[in-house]
């Protein structure tokens, strides 16, 4: 290694230094990018990469025409096609990254890159899944730049009224890779979505409510929970007496409870909104946990565990909730039992309401400047409602 390029490694180019280079040799910017200045005073963008277990270079351009901002983009969007699983040798023009990219390794890299935002690891797999099942065997090997609306319409007409929800992601999922092509200069518009809604059929209207059980039936629900004790049993209790989420629950672990506050401290990453949300924690719901503590669940792990300790699947909790009162109702619909009860036998305001079902504050003035959680409110609120599902000195009231 020569001294020139010893000292570039110390640190990245500047557009001022790139410039200011006259000496031959090699400077590196980093992360594999080099500027080669050759004898004669020319220079030149090089990317080295490692592909299949091999060292490959990359000729970006010239420093007369690509500028430093450029080449990192450039190196940027390498990269991210080789970590997708594209060899961007294979490209008719591997400087212009992607420039011959189809739609199937278009929509590796996006997944790819966006995979690490994803709070739910199933949702980041069904989301290249699902392209690969619908998309794909239509438009996988077709150029981005040569994606139109009229084969997109005809994919999703396959499926748009057998598996309308399906079809819609889909459809969403397909807009989000062309849109990324676009961003990047590898199609000429953004996607069509609009034009291939118009090109559809209406799909049938669908009541988006979950099932809800009428509030007056849960006092009979807890108590035919009430005659055995499972750990699901316990758990849905849990779940109703708290209004809390099925997955929150589920993933309720030991080092988020705390006694002595008697609050359970639910952090924003197991949140549905990504907020921090403190549970008031009710005599009704203390004793739950004590049961839970008493049969031994370990002191760090999952409260309510299913198999092999790991938390209950959301299945477990539908089945515990038919087996005790057959019908069509959800889980997720007995929040809206709750809120109902709040709605028509308190006079607690919505607000307060909204704050114990951990529902986001939809006026962004009012959001900007709400500084309380209502926590003092919201344990009255829920000791009434354990008072209501008990039959136990109910009185309704703020």
């Amino acid at each position: 290694m020569g001294t020139t390029e010893r000292e570039s490694m110390a640190g990245g180019l500047t557009a001022l230094k790139a410039k200011s280079l006259k000496k031959a040799g090699r400077y590196t910017d980093g992360r594999g990018l080099m500027l080669y200045v050759k004898a004669s005073g020319s220079k030149s963008w090089v990317l080295r990469l490692t592909i299949d277990g091999k060292r490959r270079d990359i000729g970006l351009g010239s420093f007369d025409d690509v500028s430093l901002a450029d080449a990192r983009a450039k190196a940027d969007e390498l990269r991210l096609l080789v970590k997708s699983g594209v060899d961007p040798t294979r490209l008719d023009d591997p400087g212009k990254a992607g420039a011959a990219m189809t739609f199937r390794e278009a929509a590796k890299a996006v997944h790819e890159e966006r995979k690490d935002g994803w709070k739910n690891p199933k949702h980041a797999a069904q989301w290249l899944s699902s392209l690969e099942e619908y998309a794909n065997p239509y438009i996988g090997e077709k150029l981005v730049a040569d994606i139109d609306g009229p084969s997109i319409r005809d994919l999703l007409a396959e499926i748009w009224l057998s598996k309308p929800e399906t079809a819609r992601r889909v459809r969403q999922r397909i807009g989000t890779v062309l849109d990324w092509a676009y961003a990047r200069g590898l199609r000429n518009s953004e996607a069509p979505l609009r034009s291939i809604s118009r090109g559809l059929p209406r799909q049938p209207k669908k009541d988006s409510h979950f099932a809800a059980l009428p509030y007056v039936e849960l006092p009979t629900l807890i108590c035919q929970l009430s005659e055995r004790s499972t750990v699901g049993r316990r758990a849905l209790q849990f779940l109703i007496l708290t209004a809390a989420r099925s997955g929150e629950v589920r993933g309720a672990t030991w080092r988020e409870i705390d006694l002595e506050r008697g609050q359970w401290n639910i952090p924003g990453d197991r949140m549905k909104m990504g907020k921090d949300h403190k549970v008031p924690l009710t005599p009704a719901s203390t004793k739950i946990l004590i049961e839970m503590a008493e049969a031994g669940t370990p002191a760090e792990g999952i409260i309510f565990p299913g198999q092999r300790g790991r938390p209950m699947s959301d299945m477990t909790l539908m089945k515990v909730l038919r087996t005790a009162l057959p019908g069509s109702h959800t889980v997720h619909g007995l929040r809206s039992s709750f809120r109902d009860w709040a709605a028509e036998q308190t006079d607690y305001p919505g607000e307060v309401v909204e704050a114990a079902l951990a529902h986001a504050v939809q006026n962004r003035v009012e959001a900007a400047y709400r500084r309380t959680d209502f926590f003092d409110k919201r344990k009255r609120l829920m000791e009434e409602w354990a008072s209501f599902l008990y039959r136990s000195d109910y009185k309704a009231g703020p």
